[in-house]
């Protein structure tokens, strides 16, 4: 489905990482990936996984709130690839103490860490991207239902996926003529790194598993299979779409 297709992947940290899991799916289907890494203390990590893909797998560094290392992993990729058809955007980050307490107490400097990292980058990677996907392309960013509604605890990233959700919208209509498209995955709580920094995780689990329509928690090979989904060609008619991917939990009431 994938076959002929190259991709750039943010946001791996280790092998619980959705990205991964939505990695593995596009090479099964036949893409030729690219990874990035931010700071030295996950390079090791990704560096093994990528390998899994063949020695010669690239990988970069890359800090999302810097242009400059922007440009040059694009530059990189163009070198090699010659063109792009594939995004993941799986980055998201806000100040430890921005997710305990309440989101009144959110200082100026979190909220501009959590937009600048969870959403702007994504605007940013889109522009950089846009030249390579001569023929046309694919960019899914990841999202949460903590976008829409209140979930205690996930305070400012909430506010964050929400802006992201909406600049997912905006990015689709500019990058549309280009027959790029830019979508969401909204996931249901996977026992990521990240996921594992906001207080109460554990109790999140649990009561999707109570209150979801399929009594359970969404498996990483699931949110693999949606993020292949977007990317081909089955997908072709959709852009700036919120997909969840929740075992049903976003259409309850209560």
């Amino acid at each position: 489905m994938l076959d002929g297709k190259t991709g750039l992947v943010f946001g791996v940290a280790n092998k619980r990482s959705i990205a991964w899991a939505i990695a593995q799916a596009w090479v099964r289907e036949g893409a030729r990936l690219a990874f990035t890494y931010q700071g030295e203390r996950v390079k090791e990590s990704v560096g093994e996984l990528a390998a899994a893909f063949g020695p010669d797998t690239l990988i970069l560094p890359c800090d999302v709130t810097k242009d400059e290392e922007i440009a040059n992993v694009f530059k990189v990729v163009g070198e090699k690839f010659g063109r792009l058809h594939l995004l993941l955007h799986s980055v998201a980050f806000a100040p430890k103490d921005a997710l305990e307490g309440e989101f009144v107490n959110t200082t100026r400097e979190a909220f501009r860490v959590a937009h600048d990292v969870s959403v702007y980058s994504l605007v940013a990677l889109a522009r950089a991207a846009a030249p390579l996907m001569t023929e046309g392309g694919s960019i899914v960013a990841m999202s949460y239902y903590g976008a829409e509604k209140v979930v205690p605890h996930y305070n400012v990233m909430g506010v964050a996926k929400a802006a992201l959700e909406a600049g997912t919208r905006y990015l689709a209509y500019d990058l549309g003529p280009k027959k790029i498209r830019v979508n969401c995955i909204s996931a249901g709580p996977v026992n990521t790194l990240a996921a594992r920094g906001i207080a109460g995780f554990t109790e999140i689990l649990r009561h999707y598993e109570t209150h979801a329509p399929l009594k359970r928690n969404v498996l990483p090979d699931e949110l693999g299979a949606t993020g292949a989904f977007l990317a081909g060609d089955g997908a072709a008619a959709i852009t700036g779409q919120v997909i969840y991917v929740d075992c049903g939990y976003q259409i309850m009431g209560m």
